[in-house]
């Protein structure tokens, strides 16, 4: 059982002010590498401190500088056509941050209306969205997004669209978990009994409400769009030259394993620390929003 279905009366007290700062703390340490990393990513090609990026094909497959061989001039190494590891790897980085912040949104924002509307509305709005829920979430992702990409082609619009099918119904469920237990909330009774519009008690009181589950669902959604882009990449529909993402950089570098394993091993690894990070990040938003550590 996690944390956040334990019963209120059986859990451990944890004074609030102390589990306030904790969280404050997880969160702070958490978000402080993954600015810096996105600083790094967008403002170091304007240092021009970076390599060039054109071929070299007197230079390939050089390894990176702290193996023997390495030169600083590449301090990644470079690919099998001479390009320079450190540029191509910024530069794809750029996209993949791109790609997961807007693959959040597109899923996040639909998701989050119908689980709003299904949690709050209840009756047969709830019974078909539900549904909608439990077909997309039983379908393959892979198979949503072959079949949009062999109708459609390779791009990225139709890369946001994948992320868009494939990740609403996840948040569409939380959202809508939420929206049942802040429903039955006294202000929400009180608003009805007072006559308030539904559309006033949806949009201005209960969204709000909220903000903190949004925002930290939107946090794992990021994790989980580049996830998907690095595997649609891997199989060679997501990102097309000349466009290039990390997870591009590990399909180009799959085939040079046993030569050059420095091309697909930074991609890799960054990947993995990425979405480990922005997960660690989303976990600790969701414990700092748990309503049980405000109460008084």
């Amino acid at each position: 059982m996690s944390q956040l279905e334990l019963d209120p009366v059986t859990a451990p007290a944890v004074p609030p002010r102390r589990a306030g700062r904790r969280a404050r703390t997880s969160v702070f340490w958490l978000a402080l590498p993954l600015a810096v990393a996105a600083v790094a990513v967008f403002v170091l090609p304007l240092t021009g401190l970076l390599p060039a990026a054109g071929q070299d094909l007197d230079a390939t497959r050089q390894p990176p500088a702290f193996l023997a061989g390495g030169s600083w001039a590449h301090p990644l190494g470079t690919d099998k056509l001479g390009q320079d590891l450190l540029t191509q790897f910024v530069s794809a980085g750029r996209l993949t941050i791109v790609i997961g912040l807007v693959g959040a949104l597109v899923a996040i924002g639909p998701g989050t209306l119908l689980g709003l509307l299904a949690g709050y509305f209840r009756g047969w709005v709830d019974r078909v969205i539900s549904i909608l829920i439990d077909a997309q979430l039983a379908l393959p992702f892979i198979l949503v997004a072959l079949a949009i990409i062999a109708n459609r082609g390779s791009s990225l619009p139709v890369l946001f669209l994948v992320l868009a099918l494939t990740g609403w119904a996840v948040c569409a469920r939380v959202t809508r978990a939420a929206t049942l237990a802040i429903r039955e909330r006294q202000f929400v009774v009180g608003l009805r009994a007072a006559g308030a519009s539904e559309p006033r008690i949806v949009f201005r009181h209960i969204l709000p409400n909220l903000a903190g589950t949004i925002v930290a669902l939107g946090t794992l959604q990021v994790g989980t769009a580049i996830l998907v882009e690095s595997a649609l990449s891997f199989l060679g529909l997501g990102v097309v030259p000349p466009m290039n993402s990390w997870g591009s950089m590990l399909a180009s570098g799959q085939d040079e394993l046993s030569q050059a394993w420095w091309i697909a091993f930074f991609p890799g690894l960054a990947i993995t620390v990425l979405v480990l990070l922005v997960n660690l990040l989303g976990d600790a938003l969701l414990t700092h929003h748990d309503p049980r550590k405000r109460r008084r």
